[in-house]
């Protein structure tokens, strides 16, 4: 089989994809996302023992948190990104590793996640493609014991996207990203049981509580407590953007910019819960919803006739018709899609463009 992806309850047959992702993922991207979370087994390695001698490292969480949330199913589709992503991974790793043995820290037992060489992007891509029995979901022979692994993995990946949209508004918790590090090490400890790890499946799960907390806290003190509120599913003639996605922090910023300009800002799916929240009744051009779940996207998107926006998942793999008016901000991306960059520096998004 060309690639092994069963990480959403749509894969073929139930049973997961093996030449093409339901979602729209190919088999090269659906491995580079392999690669991309083996790369960051190996951080965590480091990072674990960076922690038991109280090094810390600025900007390691994030990137950890990133990297995984860029992996979640239907986020992010453009291999470019990934194998950027790679790049900087293996730079903050080996950084890393030599910081840690000029400290002293013995580092002679470390697996391959944290040691593997590549010198190009075609490297990359040929590790991804052709050692997919190291790298790959398939690499733990065990059926058990590789199940519980990548449920552990899957809730890290949801942990890290809360805590991705928490930290944008200045909440976080260390605990949390030292425990998403230990965690996602903890998956290639071949001495850890089937017992061991339904214990650290149940502890992925209670974390997962502190991290939704963390992010109920971060959006209600920043926003205020959603309230029930009457929804406009209709339309104005005005020009506007349509918003999508989950990042609370990116759809303030977008109205603050197109506040006063005569745009309109919509909406869509996953974005639905902004309208509960009472700082954004403020805004006079924030108008409502438009269209209804993301899977119906490609024909709502077609006839929306303005600018569209996603701020995290789900994308679905567009029409022709309307890809040049989407764009991508965050951990999302998708080829062709124009790309809204990080913040610097603390400074707002520019989304003028």
């Amino acid at each position: 089989m060309s690639m092994f992806c069963y990480q959403c309850q749509e894969t073929v047959g139930g049973k997961g994809c093996t030449k093409v992702g339901v979602c729209g993922k190919t088999a090269d991207l659906a491995n580079l996302q392999d690669l991309m979370i083996y790369t960051l087994k190996g951080i965590s390695e480091l990072g674990v023992k960076a922690d038991e001698i109280g090094y810390e490292v600025e900007g390691l969480d994030r990137f950890i948190m990133d990297g995984l949330f860029m992996t979640i199913t239907n986020a992010n589709f453009d291999k470019e990104r990934f194998l950027g992503k790679i790049k900087e991974g293996l730079k903050i790793r080996d950084e890393l590793k030599a910081n840690l043995r000029e400290k002293g820290v013995n580092l002679d037992d470390l697996k391959d996640a944290a040691t593997f060489s590549v010198n190009s992007d075609d490297d990359i891509v040929y590790k991804a493609n052709n050692d997919k029995d190291r790298v790959g979901v398939l690499a733990t022979k065990d059926e058990d014991i590789r199940s519980l692994r990548e449920l552990i993995t899957y809730g890290l990946k949801g942990m890290a996207a809360y805590a991705e949209h928490a930290d944008n508004l200045g909440y976080n918790d260390p605990e949390i990203a030292k425990f998403m590090r230990k965690t996602l090490a903890a998956t290639m400890d071949d001495s850890l049981t089937v017992d061991d790890l339904v214990a650290l499946t149940l502890k992925t799960g209670e974390y997962g509580v502190k991290v939704m907390a963390l992010l109920d806290e971060a959006n209600t003190s920043t926003y205020g407590n959603p309230e029930i509120t009457e929804v406009n599913i209709g339309v104005r003639n005005n020009p506007a953007i349509l918003v999508s996605g989950h990042d609370l922090k990116d759809f303030e910023e977008l109205l603050k910019q197109t506040e006063g300009t005569g745009v309109d800002v919509y909406t869509h799916s996953e974005m639905l819960p902004a309208n509960y929240y009472p700082a954004f009744k403020k805004y006079d051009h924030f108008v409502g919803n438009y269209g209804n779940a993301w899977w119906k996207q490609k024909e709502e998107f077609e006839k929306f006739n303005g600018a569209i926006l996603f701020t995290t998942n789900c994308i679905v793999p567009p029409k022709e018709s309307y890809a040049d008016r989407v764009y991508t901000t965050g951990s999302t991306g998708y080829p062709g899609f124009k790309h809204i960059p990080d913040r610097v520096d603390g400074q707002p998004k520019d989304f003028s463009e």
